[in-house]
């Protein structure tokens, strides 16, 4: 006898069907624990050890399936946004006639949809910022080639991750900024087309169901026969300590913006912003709130390779205002990326940096090919420091920079009525 491969739809054709067979979840189950949620991959864990040491695990593991792999979608919004991206612009290729298709454009989409970064095990996955790089690389390349065949609007709204909250993209062939209509009026996600890098490529510290053995400082010992599994082995590639794991009660996006009254008051995020409804220019976007007796004006505007926000107050008011940007630099903690603040190099991009009267910085990175610019029309107090998240991996649990989070504040008085923070993007030279 001799096997003949045949395609689903040609052995159908021909063949009678001889039942209706839906497919089981069929992923390893550890991977089925680390789709769920903390809380219900610790019982599922529960269960699993009970079924073990009972001795019915060999007669019982069937039924101890877990969660499905689209899960991750939930769990992680970044995974979501990354995907809702990737499945546009597939969409968006074919629609094209098959004429103005081109292979290049293919390799691209089918790059960006490498699934490695779109989940998270025990090899990082979704957590190692260069996967998540190399899909985005992807993504925003594919965009510019099929921004060149069909041209898209300077601005539109529409709900990209289907949250049920719509975002605005700003582009203008260079540089795209997308607005989230969340409240925050924050960016997640700032293009570079030349570049082909998305600067807002980072991920918040979520919870997750391996970070009770770090909490217990489990050091277990393997006592079965052979080699114990990197799924049961607990070892610390880094050190862990509880700030480490804190989780994040808001997005790690850019312009994420917060005030206080005054020193003893805490640090509030502001999450009131609403989209004026007067006539917006097309690269532009406006959205206003209120805080106490003071109106807050936050306008974005893309011109060039720039990307500005304008910030108006009006009305008597004191405090501090404060925005916070976390920007992906490829980099990382490695020695590639550095600070330039007046033509000098003030430390590594992985470093802790404080200035006081900042108007200007610029953060290079070799490994980009390329430099961002940060430059304020008024000074205000600049601190920089990694964001890490934590995470299980086969070296053991470790600390991986996600972005660089820069922190800029100034009172909210008579002298800082408008503030304007202009971006710049600069590829480097070869």
């Amino acid at each position: 006898p001799h096997i003949k491969t045949a395609r689903y739809a040609d052995y159908h054709a021909h063949a009678k069907t001889r039942g209706v067979v839906y497919l089981p979840t069929t992923s390893y189950i550890e991977m089925n624990e680390w789709t769920l949620p903390a809380h219900a991959a610790n019982k599922l864990a529960n269960m699993v050890a009970a079924s073990k040491d009972g001795g019915r695990f060999e007669h019982e593991k069937a039924f101890l399936r877990g969660g499905i792999w689209k899960n991750f979608f939930t769990r992680y919004p970044e995974s979501n946004w990354m995907h809702k991206r990737m499945l546009s612009l597939s969409h968006r290729l074919h629609g094209l006639p098959e004429a103005r298709q081109t292979q290049e454009m293919r390799d691209m989409l089918y790059e960006a949809q490498a699934n490695d970064a779109y989940w998270h095990g025990l090899f990082g996955g979704l957590y190692l910022p260069h996967l998540r790089r190399a899909v985005y690389h992807a993504i925003v390349a594919l965009e510019r080639l099929l921004d060149q065949v069909s041209a898209r609007p300077y601005k539109h709204v529409e709900d990209l991750d289907r949250d049920g909250v719509d975002e605005i993209f700003l582009q203008n062939n260079v540089l795209q900024a997308v607005v989230k209509l969340d409240g925050s009026a924050s960016l997640c996600e700032l293009d570079a087309y030349a570049l082909q890098h998305n600067f807002g490529d980072s991920l918040r510290r979520t919870e997750e169901h391996y970070y009770r053995k770090v909490h217990l400082g489990e050091e277990q010992q393997h006592t079965g026969e052979g080699i114990a599994s990197p799924h049961d082995r607990v070892s610390f590639k880094h050190e862990i300590t509880p700030a480490d794991m804190k989780m994040d009660v808001r997005d790690r996006n850019l312009f994420q913006d917060a005030w206080k009254l005054s020193a003893e008051h805490e640090l509030a995020p502001i999450t009131n912003y609403v989209l004026k409804s007067e006539r917006q220019e097309a690269r532009t976007v406006t959205l206003g709130c209120q805080l106490g007796h003071v109106l807050v004006s936050k306008h974005f505007a893309l011109s060039e390779q720039n990307l500005r926000v304008t910030y108006h107050f009006n009305g008597e008011g004191e405090g501090e205002f404060v925005t916070e940007l976390n920007i992906a630099m490829p980099s990382c903690d490695g020695p590639a990326g550095r600070f330039i603040h007046n033509g000098l190099i003030s430390g590594g991009i992985g470093e802790k940096l404080e200035i006081n009267g900042l108007k200007e910085i610029i953060l290079d990175d070799t490994v980009l090919g390329g430099k961002l610019l940060l430059h304020c029309t008024k000074p205000v107090s600049f601190q920089a420091h990694p964001h890490f998240t934590v995470s299980q991996s086969e070296a053991g649990f470790e600390k991986i920079m996600q972005a660089v989070t820069l922190v800029l504040s100034w009172p909210i008085d008579a002298s800082h009525k408008e503030l304007t923070i202009d971006i710049e993007v600069i590829k480097h030279i070869s």
